[in-house]
């Protein structure tokens, strides 16, 4: 008995030193709890975005990445200012020839006029022979030609006048200016729609390719821009007040809307 009591003597202030050393230590935890626990807060969502968000070298390639794309994106908006510019100048020479072909319709439409008034007058009197059926031929076919040369008639409408398909050459020359004026006003007539019709493309194909260039250069400004990483946690979290809110929405009555009574 007495050498058990010594043993456990002997060990005692080893034991005592021991529980004092453990009760140092959780004393010093649960202040640290008490002073600052977010050391200890266990943060599901933080470690999940943590996990969810690319590490710094996975940005560094995405930034290079799209730099690149910014790079590309930004030659292809040069490309497409240049085929806008481009195409631009192909509609303003359209539309000039447009108008040129309009001004000369209307210089065509008042010969045909000027002449549809001389043609009411009495015409002179020529004597109706072989000679002179045979001059108005000549007179006819020369100014077919001279027409033909200041493109104011169609090779199809030239080839018409010498087979005699549609033109009488034994009218008078007054008449057949007067003929020849009106086939000259319907061919202006249809090279100015020709002509319209071409800037009316030429005006859509330079609106969409400005659209283009303006959308590649909008595409370009924003891959410059850096990468704004949201500071929130990547998952949809429901807000505290939602179930709240929910049960605060008016019901809805449903039936038949009253009828006005006249």
């Amino acid at each position: 008995m007495r050498t058990a009591l010594s043993t456990v003597l002997l060990d005692a202030p080893r034991a005592a030193a021991i529980w004092l050393g453990l009760l140092g230590v959780v004393t010093l935890a649960i202040a640290g709890l008490l002073l600052r626990p977010q050391l200890f807060r266990f943060d599901a969502g933080a470690r999940i975005r943590e996990a969810a968000l690319p590490s710094r070298s996975e940005r560094t390639e995405l930034r290079r990445d799209q730099e690149r794309w910014a790079e590309e994106v930004a030659v292809a908006a040069s490309r497409a200012e240049a085929t806008a510019r481009h195409r631009r100048e192909e509609w303003l020479t359209a539309q000039d020839e447009a108008e040129q072909s309009w001004r000369a319709y209307e210089a065509a439409e008042a010969n045909v006029r000027r002449l549809a008034d001389a043609a009411a007058m009495p015409l002179p009197q020529t004597d109706r022979t072989p000679a002179e059926y045979a001059d108005r031929e000549r007179w006819l076919h020369r100014a077919a030609l001279a027409a033909y040369w200041r493109r104011e008639l169609s090779v199809e409408q030239l080839s018409d006048v010498f087979a005699h398909r549609g033109w009488d050459p034994r009218l008078h020359p007054v008449e057949q200016e007067l003929v020849l004026r009106r086939a000259v006003r319907d061919h202006l007539f249809a090279q100015q729609r020709a002509a319209r019709e071409r800037e009316q493309l030429a005006w859509r194909a330079a609106e969409l390719a400005t659209a283009a260039a303006r959308s590649l250069r909008a595409e370009a400004a924003r891959a410059l821009l850096p990468v704004v990483e949201e500071p929130d946690s990547v998952l949809p979290l429901t807000a505290p007040g939602a179930a709240e809110q929910t049960r605060e929405i008016p019901a809805v009555v449903v039936g038949r809307a009253p009828a006005a009574a006249y």
